[in-house]
């Protein structure tokens, strides 16, 4: 356990060190613009998956040429800190979870949220339900499966909520970005995103039936039930540029081209699935509809208009980060945020021309699909 918690805080000391080198160079280089098309750069936050299904539609459906934008999506990875890429200056917008974001604030990243795209946690822990891991309280004793940098804070404090301490009642494991620990019974409990990692188990077969698992075989601590859930996808902006006049216009019509694009995604999911699979998805079709049927629950519905960040959530995720402690007593923040951390000016600028446009900004009456999941996400 030694071993995986020094990994644990290298990783996560590793990403703030990244996002402190991010104020080397303040990337405030107007946005490069040709024949009336300015190039933008976005980097996301991980491989090519529905999770990114809204922007890839923007550039598919041309919502992104019809406002004037080349848009090149600089695809993520394990070694790639979106935020510090931005605050470098590699890219013009980046994708980041809240916290981490904040994070590399406080170390120096000049970054500001201007869309809060996903209004819900993604993340489960999840475990076979024969452990009976009904509550965090149930994770007492257990080998419990955690990513790290920066992704563990929400099992943290639904710990810490429910009065276990994350260095003492549990066994910690670091666990690979899949579901093979938890499957070979490594671990007892696993992260997972309810919209990658916990259909790789419902894709995976049971060895008792010969069948696919069924939701039945597991137990889902879901944080946004629990309480503990903080804010993830969001989109960020430069700070130092958001000063220069052009970069604000860039903003507010990358917005409401990104906006169109997720409104389409929750319109039309198959084609989304097909834009994602034919951009070079990992995982396959099947895989790709479940995880854009899972990204829309995320964003839909948005009674404020998506993308507007809600000041309650905003203030929950800022007051885990600053008392929730992991197994070494450290917290995502050190104090509160300083600067312009967020702003909504530009968001429901966008939003403004794209209601013009007829788009349904809010999902209101968004359902969901049932997804029928294959083998292996194919």
């Amino acid at each position: 356990m030694r071993t995986n918690t020094r990994r644990l805080v290298a990783g996560l000391l590793m990403c703030a060190v990244l996002a402190g080198c991010g104020t080397a160079d303040n990337g405030t280089a107007a946005p490069t613009t040709s024949g009336g098309v300015t190039k933008v750069r976005l980097q996301l936050q991980w491989f090519v998956q529905a999770q990114f299904a809204g922007y890839i539609a923007a550039v598919d459906r041309g919502f992104y040429t019809e406002e004037g934008l080349d848009v090149e999506i600089l695809e993520g990875g394990v070694d790639i800190v979106p935020q510090t890429v931005l605050a470098q200056g590699n890219a013009d917008f980046a994708v980041a979870w809240v916290p981490k974001a904040l994070a590399s604030r406080e170390q120096g990243a000049g970054i500001t949220n201007i869309g809060q795209i996903f209004q819900r946690s993604g993340t489960y822990q999840v475990s076979f339900a024969d452990r009976n891991i009904r509550t965090p309280a149930d994770l007492k004793g257990k080998k419990v499966g955690n990513w790290g940098f920066g992704n563990e804070f929400e099992l943290f404090a639904g710990m810490t909520k429910a009065g276990l301490d994350p260095g003492r009642d549990v066994t910690l494991v670091q666990q690979q970005f899949d579901m093979q620990a938890l499957l070979r019974g490594d671990i007892d409990a696993a992260q997972a995103m309810s919209y990658n990692e916990y259909a790789q188990l419902l894709e995976a077969k049971d060895p008792a039936t010969g069948q696919l698992y069924q939701p039945s075989a597991f137990t889902v601590l879901d944080w946004n039930v629990v309480g503990t859930a903080m804010l993830q996808d969001a989109l960020w902006a430069n700070t130092a540029r958001l000063e220069d006049a052009s970069y604000q216009d860039v903003a507010v019509r990358f917005l409401s081209a990104t906006i169109k694009g997720w409104a389409y995604c929750r319109d039309n999911p198959e084609q989304c699935r097909d834009m994602v699979v034919a951009k070079g998805a990992k995982l396959g079709a099947s895989h790709q509809l479940w995880q854009t049927n899972e990204v829309n629950k995320l964003v839909w519905p948005a009674p404020n208009g998506i993308g507007v960040i809600d000041e309650a959530a905003w203030n929950a995720t800022v007051d885990l980060s600053l008392t929730t402690r992991n197994q070494d007593g450290q917290t995502v923040l050190t104090k509160q945020p300083e600067g312009l951390a967020y702003t909504n000016d530009y968001v429901r600028r966008a939003l403004d021309a794209v209601r013009a446009d007829g788009v349904d900004v809010t999902g209101a009456g968004f359902q969901p699909l049932t997804v029928t999941l294959q083998e292996g996400g194919s």
